[in-house]
């Protein structure tokens, strides 16, 4: 069965040039005329790994061709994912597979909500790729993914095309926990390494706020029936923080760019499962003010 693969960025386009290279029947899907033009005189997608770099013509289309859709990986940021289905919504069929490649949280509940017909596949990435310049994707860090179905816990057949393609993945009947575990740790890290202007190493010297910050998180997915992602949160924030310690953070990266962050499907949606829990997380709820009145006085979106 082909995939079909919508949003051409760093990890989009990571899973489609291994893909590609396994020889598992693929097209991108691109947003507009100007893009396909653009991808075409690059001639496909370049990937850089261990310093090589090698290109892969995988065939493009726009959202309105006509042949239907059983196998879609949505590779966009979580704010446009929902917009970037419903361009391709009249090729999806009863029974279609939507892989869904989103930080956070938010954006996979209302795709599979407003598309009940089709199986939505969640996944927690946890690799590293960065997109140098148009269509060159740079494999920055081997990590892993893991992907999970809430309403089924079988696994699907077309695990093999990723074994194939060698992209490291697990299948987790829970998925939601390991969701939950590194929604924490990016609501712990990101936001204050963008107000703190610093590398995720450099937050060591804000212990006593990542403290807080934990104990916070750990109540709320306490709250939200997701304790065993609350068991050692703060050792882990630590862990990857030290792990990371050269690294900027992705929210960090997206403001020193002038892009819009996901700060509503991360920190946002903490602070809303929060109040409809009626959990006290004053930290939480102090930190989304600070950052969304930082992210005004740049002139980016708060949401």
């Amino acid at each position: 069965m082909t995939w079909h693969v919508l949003g051409a960025g760093s990890l989009g386009g990571l899973w489609a040039t291994r893909l590609s290279r396994a020889g598992v029947p693929l097209r991108l899907i691109l947003r507009n005329q100007q893009r396909l033009a653009d991808y075409q005189n690059a001639g496909g997608l370049a990937l850089t790994e261990e310093g090589k770099t090698s290109r892969y013509p995988v065939p493009a289309e726009l959202p309105d061709a006509t042949t239907p859709i059983r196998r879609l990986l949505v590779a966009c940021k979580a704010y446009d994912a929902q917009a970037a289905v419903a361009e391709v919504s009249l090729r999806l069929r009863s029974g279609t597979e939507i892989l869904l490649l989103q930080n956070g949280l938010g954006s996979q509940q209302a795709i599979a909500e407003r598309w009940p017909d089709c199986r939505c596949i969640f996944i927690s990435s946890t690799e590293g790729a960065y997109r140098q310049s148009g269509f060159s994707i740079v494999h920055a860090g081997r990590g892993q993914n893991w992907l999970g179905d809430p309403m089924n816990p079988n696994a699907p057949a077309w695990l093999a095309d990723m074994e194939k393609a060698q992209i490291p993945h697990v299948w987790n009947r829970d998925i939601m926990s390991k969701l939950w575990r590194k929604l924490a740790l990016n609501c712990a890290i990101n936001p204050m390494s963008v107000l703190h202007d610093c590398r995720n190493g450099e937050l060591l010297a804000h212990r006593e706020q990542l403290s807080s910050l934990c104990k916070d998180l750990a109540h709320l997915l306490r709250a939200c029936n997701q304790t065993e992602a609350a068991v050692g949160l703060e050792d882990e924030v630590l862990r990857v923080i030290e792990a990371t310690a050269s690294n900027y953070s992705s929210m960090h990266q997206d403001v020193h760019n002038g892009r819009r962050t996901e700060v509503s499907f991360l920190l946002g949606h903490a602070c809303r499962a929060a109040l409809q829990h009626g959990v006290e997380a004053p930290g939480l709820a102090r930190l989304l003010e600070q950052l969304r009145a930082f992210l005004q006085l740049r002139g980016l979106p708060t949401d």
